[in-house]
């Protein structure tokens, strides 16, 4: 068991012993709610025999293929798996009275679909109930389809009113309408992205920015269709050829490019369309264009570009793209069982692209999913399930990749601050301990440490020199590795600036670094250029892309870190951290700020208040931040003139708040240095005194 789910199950037993059979597991997505229920199976079998109660386990879910994925997952934890196909079936099962259907003795699960509730609304009669067994229903991803006005839910909660109901989930419903609370109870167990991410169950996530000049073109164009066609729906132009084939260009470059970067072939990438017409049109450009099946369309560039290294490497990246294979997932494309099987090549890595409108965007787990591109703004508790597709751990990979075509950065913060509320009005005291997930300054610094140690070899003062260096390496994985290095430095240069630790800007010379990287991305396109030359790629017929690209132009114009958090709460963790920093605990300037900080904590309602409250909040926070950072500044001041002696530093304090003492704090520090000296020579011969009595042979 991981942590959280062995809380969790600590907590359900809590809960039951307390007499209450519902609530929520409140987990994020990939922090392993299936592996939760199995391992509730074993336990709650021995929680209620000793009881002497029968439990009898369902797994319900409301789609085939997280059916399909909850029997692969159950089955290769060695659990005995029933799945079941009719009605017929379902009341079988509930009329035996056994606790195992299978003659192993192997312990085992029942895994449903929810619309096998949908006719009989009892479907246990009062003379078949024992009250010897206890029916425990999971509901996976209580967030969807379990509408408390619909008729699959309730005939569920009647066909055993006794039964204890668990629901699952990672983004509970938490709008006015209806909450997943009101329908399954309080929550039981919580544990939320920045506690995943913490713990490496997770990854974090980088959302690619898609520059302005992209979005003001659109804007002419449209403008232009207005005129022509009257009222023109915005769908029609995205799913216009003259709109989707530059995307798509954008997009099968930056995914090759990707995997260069990274250094992984295998990761695989997910299309969210702005419409079906959209997914249809860009697979069929796709299927057109790169289907290995057919001929890579030739272009012709002149000479003069073609000796550019930069047009060389698109070619390289272009050459790349043949061999590219794509998969069309709407509802009305093909069978379930031919989705099923395109879903399962993509997860076997036979398949790279997945272009999907609605489908795939929650439930669906493949690791090897790592680039996200999202055309369309996606809503509430949607966006964060989608968003987490690109979450699960993968060999090395630090962060999952969201290259956003539909500017989603407010949605995100607005969906992103409803869940920290309703996690806050359930954490009270503990908002103290709830940290976010922005890279702390410890974390940057450590990473530029790195980034220093992976250069270490290199002259990294004169990029002359560093560019002789680096043109002798002819290893193209020490080449990409350097490129790596330096290509961090720059996203914390802008990570640095974000978070506003500007002393950090002056620890390392970013504009340099930019230089280096600029160097190393040259010599890695000759690698690259050199690499398919020898392995006999036609080169002599380039691609220009660019001309393609005449009305719509894409192009990332920056990374940043996709954030669970808030600022208010990032503002009370940066000035708690300052406080906590301060040595000198006793000064009255210190109490002040820490009374002042204090007072505004014990509201406990810092998340609960109008956006204009909050915002009021968080000046207060920044000018409490600002005066304990100029203290701690003066401190340190003061404390190096006593040799970093934090005892001197504290009484040359007290000295001049008696405020009765004429002389300079010049000469209070020569008084204070001429007796630290001395006690130090005394304490030296003491020391003396002691090593030759207790060695006096030396």
């Amino acid at each position: 068991m991981r942590y959280p789910q062995l809380f969790a199950t600590k907590a359900i037993e809590k809960k039951l012993d307390e007499g209450i059979k519902k609530g929520i597991i409140w987990h994020t997505q990939g922090s392993g709610k299936t592996a939760l229920a199995y391992y509730n199976v074993q336990y709650l079998t021995d929680y209620f025999q000793r009881k002497d109660i029968v439990p009898k386990f369902y797994f319900i879910v409301d789609r085939i293929d997280l059916m399909v994925q909850a029997h692969r997952e159950f089955k290769s934890r060695g659990l005995v798996v029933h799945t079941v196909n009719s009605k017929e079936e379902l009341l079988n099962n509930f009329r035996q009275k056994q606790a195992i259907h299978n003659f192993s003795g192997k312990r085992e699960i029942i895994v449903v679909n929810i619309q096998k509730f949908k006719e009989d609304t009892d479907v246990l009669r009062s003379n078949d109930y024992d009250i010897n067994t206890q029916r425990i229903y999971f509901l996976d991803e209580v967030h969807r389809s379990y509408n408390p006005t619909g008729s699959f839910l309730a005939n569920l909660f009647n066909s055993d009113r006794n039964a204890i109901v668990i629901g699952l989930t990672g983004t509970p419903l938490i709008g006015q309408d209806r909450t997943s609370r009101a329908t399954f109870g309080d929550y039981i167990h919580k544990y939320y992205y920045n506690a995943s991410i913490a713990d490496g169950y997770t990854l974090k996530l980088i959302r690619e920015d898609i520059e302005t000049s992209y979005k003001i073109q659109l804007k002419e164009a449209l403008k232009e269709v207005e005129i022509l066609k009257g009222d023109a729906d915005k769908r029609i132009i995205y799913a216009h050829a003259k709109f989707a084939e530059p995307m798509l260009e954008y997009i099968v470059q930056d995914f090759i490019k990707s995997r260069i970067l990274f250094g992984d072939h295998t990761i695989g990438a997910m299309v969210v369309c702005d419409s079906a017409s959209q997914a249809r049109k860009l697979f069929e450009i796709f299927i057109n264009k790169y289907n290995p099946t057919q001929n890579v369309i030739e272009e012709v560039l002149p000479y003069s570009m073609a000796a550019e290294p930069a047009v060389e490497y698109g070619n390289y990246i272009k050459h790349q793209s043949k061999d590219l294979t794509a998969s069309l997932i709407l509802h009305d494309i093909g069978s379930k069982d031919d989705r099923k099987e395109e879903v399962e090549n993509f997860k076997d890595g036979k398949i790279d692209f997945l272009f999907v409108y609605n489908m795939l965007l929650t439930g669906f787990d493949a690791k090897r999913l790592k680039k996200l591109y999202i055309g369309r703004l996606i809503k509430d508790h949607n966006l964060l399930q989608t968003l987490t597709r690109v979450n699960r751990p993968y060999k090395k990979f630090r962060y999952g990749y969201v290259v956003d075509f539909a500017d989603i950065s407010g949605e995100f913060d607005k969906t992103n601050k409803a869940y920290f509320d309703e996690l806050q009005g359930e954490l009270g005291d503990e908002m103290q301990h709830y940290s976010n997930l922005f890279k702390s300054k410890e974390e940057i610094e450590e990473e530029i440490k790195n980034i220093r140690e992976k250069l270490w070899h290199y002259n990294t003062i004169n990029a002359e020199i560093f560019s002789q260096q680096i043109s002798q390496v002819e290893d193209r994985k020490t080449v990409l590795d350097i490129k790596k290095a330096l290509e961090s430095a720059k996203n914390l240069y802008n990570l640095i600036r974000l978070y506003r630790h500007f002393d950090l800007l002056e620890k390392v010379d970013f504009k340099k670094l930019n230089q280096l990287y600029n160097e190393t991305a040259r010599h890695l396109e000759l690698l690259n250029l050199k690499e398919s030359v020898q392995n006999n790629v036609d080169t002599t017929n380039l691609l220009n892309v660019a001309l393609e690209n005449v009305l719509f132009m894409f192009r990332k114009v920056s990374e940043e870190e996709m954030v669970i958090a808030d600022q208010l709460k990032d503002m009370l963790r940066k000035t708690r951290e300052a406080l906590g920093g301060n040595f000198d605990q006793n000064d009255p300037e210190f109490v002040s700020l820490y009374d002042e900080l204090k007072r505004l904590f014990d509201k406990k309602n810092l998340d609960e208040i109008t956006q204009d409250d909050m915002k009021n909040n968080i000046g207060s926070l920044q000018q409490i931040y600002d005066k304990v950072t100029e203290l701690n500044r003066k401190n340190n001041l003061l404390k190096a003139k006593y040799e970093n002696d934090t005892k001197y530093a504290r009484m040359h304090k007290r000295i001049v708040e008696k405020g009765n003492i004429s002389k300079r704090e010049s000469e209070i520090c020569e008084t204070l240095m001429d007796i630290k000296q001395q006690l130090n020579q005394h304490c030296y011969r003491n020391e003396l005194c002691v090593f030759f009595f207790t060695f006096p042979f030396h």
